[in-house]
């Protein structure tokens, strides 16, 4: 057998950025392959070989981790956001061996007892607080990948690993495949009757996409999908009730019957991770969950969510009232809810969500965001585009500079939805992470690279990409975690931006970043209509900050619900027992809805943030970030938003704590260096206008 070089097979570069335009489904298997024989012998040199100091054990095992990444993690990015048959059945068939080289990596026991003789060597005392941090984090992934199994047992423990991660794999392809599957074509003005021209353009142009060449955003036909720009406003607006109906229906049960049934797979998915925590001597897989995060056991989390609950469920409670009332009926249904409640909006602050799209184009809205960045971190962001080979042409690249004008970092930006190749949802990930690294004897920082991917409505009819409020939310929201990547200043890869945080503290920097949506300076700098210039007229932005809670203890509730679900089902759940998942999201659902879920209601089908996610027994790290981020706004408010040098000093506290450390600090640490206390629950409230239900 011939070995392929880098040349012949782009996976087997390793290093810099990725070469998408030379990249073939076809060469996945192969270059996999010889990647992982490669590395194994690698492996198993060093674990001859090793010393128990950082350069000869962490520095060379960091080169193998970082070589796999580099090559999967390009891999994975391609089955998120231009997924084919082709590329499918490489990932799958070539996933199994990638498990069994990261389980032979956790297990290695030369490894585990080389990090172990390195934290009671004497020279533990000399090293760095985030070298510290990585020789624990070592020990306890270690320790987590059944380091400690022998035999039988080992043996099985991998069987798992291995089943998880395929049934992960087909969970999201399911969910994928589902929405792909259904289109509602629409024929007559009756049927488009409510629909603004942004969805009709949209639906034309998918209709165009699906062979109708002919369909006008004002003739038809119109199609609409369960990708989320299209049912989402095809909810909000659409006066057909039975149409609503039907696209609700559809939307719920997503991946829930026929060939792409996940229902099979959250059983097992339950019982393997229970299975597993067994074999790791844990009761539930909640608790090896929360053995690597901020929140130390599940009461813990159960008692900040039911503080959030009880404010959030009597609000929630006054909303559905709200939109009854208005309705004039009580017969308010599911598919009734978006519908009404957007009317509700539009006559109580006299706006729709709709008129605010021309006053947001995406290339604007993208100058206000670097803006900000620059106004309160001091940093420039200009394009790069052409420097770094893309997967689309719709793809952007650009260069993250200091004050000083030399580059620190560098970013992807893939905006758009594209509902037959991209997953749907938005979501940073790091194409490479910033470390001191030799390069041809000499040392150099190399600069880390991050993907920012969201699936906002795309250009349509010769216009730019009107963007939602929402859909910019999302983008400053992704931006924010991608500063965090970005920013950091830690030389570790191990520790280096989002590397080493624990996950209920890794919203932090997203969610801090959408407040300044509503920040005068921030927002009146970008929204500007796009035909005419004029910027967005004063009316507008006092009505967007009134509606800022609009519905929003609904809003609060129904994260919650996920929350206590994903905990439920990890913690107290037994696999097989009495009841099924559907019957426990009932159950929760009686103190964390207001309207019952429906009974054809399969949410949990599509629910990826933990079945093809990281957010197993983590979902809640959404609302305990909240807090640590509402807080951290905070401290911008209390100093005053319009007192630019007084925010600036702050944000330049921000980046040098939360956004530089990384890693390399506990979080509590490190939110306490930027706030100088731990942090508090009221500015979450006060943000969310829920004070007063308190």
């Amino acid at each position: 057998m011939t070995i392929a070089t880098p040349r012949e097979n782009p996976l087997l570069i390793g290093q810099g950025l990725p070469p998408f335009d030379k990249v073939k489904p076809e060469q996945v298997v192969p270059g996999m392959s010889e990647l992982l024989s490669q590395l194994d012998t690698e492996l198993s040199t060093l674990e001859a070989n090793l010393t128990p100091t950082w350069e000869g054990l962490v520095e060379p095992l960091t080169r193998i981790g970082e070589r796999l990444t580099w090559s999967w993690g390009l891999i994975s990015h391609l089955m998120g956001v231009k997924n084919s048959p082709e590329l499918r059945e490489a990932y799958q068939s070539v996933q199994p061996q990638v498990v069994q080289f990261f389980n032979k990596l956790g297990q290695s026991q030369p490894i585990y007892e080389g990090f172990k003789a390195i934290r009671e060597g004497e020279l533990w005392e000399t090293l760095e607080p985030a070298q510290k941090r990585i020789v624990d984090s070592a020990i306890k992934d270690a320790e987590l990948s059944g380091v400690g199994l022998k035999g039988e047992q080992r043996e099985r423990f991998n069987q798992i690993q291995l089943e998880l991660a395929e049934l992960s794999t087909k969970f999201s392809n399911n969910v994928l495949d589902a929405i792909k599957a259904f289109k509602l074509k629409l024929t007559t003005s009756e049927e488009i009757d409510g629909l603004p021209s942004s969805l009709l353009s949209l639906a034309a142009q998918t209709a165009r996409s699906e062979g109708e060449e002919n369909a006008t955003p004002e003739k038809g036909p119109w199609i609409i999908t369960l990708d989320y720009p299209s049912y989402v406003p095809f909810l909000k607006y659409s006066a057909r009730r039975d149409l609503r109906e039907k696209v609700y229906k559809a939307s719920i049960s997503r991946a829930s019957e026929g060939e792409w049934d996940n229902n099979p797979l959250i059983n097992r998915i339950l019982e393997l991770r229970q299975e597993e925590a067994n074999l790791l001597g844990y009761k539930t897989y909640a608790e090896i969950s929360l053995s690597k995060k901020m929140a130390s056991t599940v009461e813990e989390v159960e008692k900040l969510l039911e503080e959030l609950r009880s404010v959030s469920y009597e609000a929630a409670k006054q909303d559905l009232e709200e939109i009854k009332a208005f309705a004039q009926t009580d017969d308010i249904k599911h598919w009734d809810v978006s519908f009404w409640a957007e009317k509700l909006r539009e006559a109580k602050f006299n706006f729709t969500a709709e008129e605010l799209r021309p006053y947001f184009p995406f290339p604007q809205v993208l100058e206000g965001l670097f803006g900000l960045a620059k106004r309160i971190f001091g940093v420039t962001i200009t394009p790069a585009d052409g420097k770094a080979p893309v997967w689309q042409e719709d793809v952007r690249y650009f260069q993250v500079s200091h004050e000083q004008g030399h580059a620190i970092a560098y970013f992807y930006l893939d905006p758009y939805s594209r509902p037959a190749e991209k997953r749907g949802g938005a979501w940073m990930d790091d194409c490479i992470t910033r470390g001191k690294i030799k390069q041809e004897g000499q040392d150099i920082t190399r600069l880390p690279v991050a993907y920012l991917t969201c699936n906002q409505t795309p250009p349509v009819d010769g216009k730019p990409s009107l963007m939602t409020f929402d859909e910019v939310n999302t983008l400053f929201h992704e931006f924010g975690h991608g500063l965090q990547h970005m920013l950091t200043e830690v030389d570790y890869p191990g520790a280096a931006g989002i590397n080493n945080v624990e996950w209920d503290a890794v919203e932090l920097p997203s969610q801090f970043m959408e407040n300044w949506c509503y920040d005068r300076n921030t927002l009146m700098g970008m929204a500007r209509h796009y035909e005419t210039g004029e910027p967005l007229p004063e009316h507008y932005y006092q009505k967007l900050l009134a509606a800022r809670n609009f519905m929003s203890g609904s809003m609060m509730l129904r994260q919650i619900h996920f929350s206590l679900l994903d905990l439920e089902l990890h913690y107290r759940y037994q696999p097989n027992g009495e009841e099924t998942p559907h019957q426990v999201r009932d159950r929760i659902a009686q103190t964390t809805t207001i309207l019952p879920p429906l009974p054809q209601d399969a949410f949990l089908c599509a629910f990826g943030h933990i079945f093809a996610g990281g957010y197993a027994a983590g979902y809640y790290s959404y609302k305990w970030a909240e807090v640590l981020s509402a807080d951290a706004f905070a401290a911008f408010e209390e100093v005053g938003l319009e007192d630019e040098g007084a925010i600036a000093s702050v944000g330049r506290r921000f980046r040098e704590t939360v956004l530089a450390l990384g890693g390399s600090l506990h979080p509590m640490e490190v939110f306490k260096a930027f706030r100088g206390r731990e942090p508090d629950t009221e500015p979450l409230l006060r943000h969310s206008g829920l004070l007063q239900t308190a």
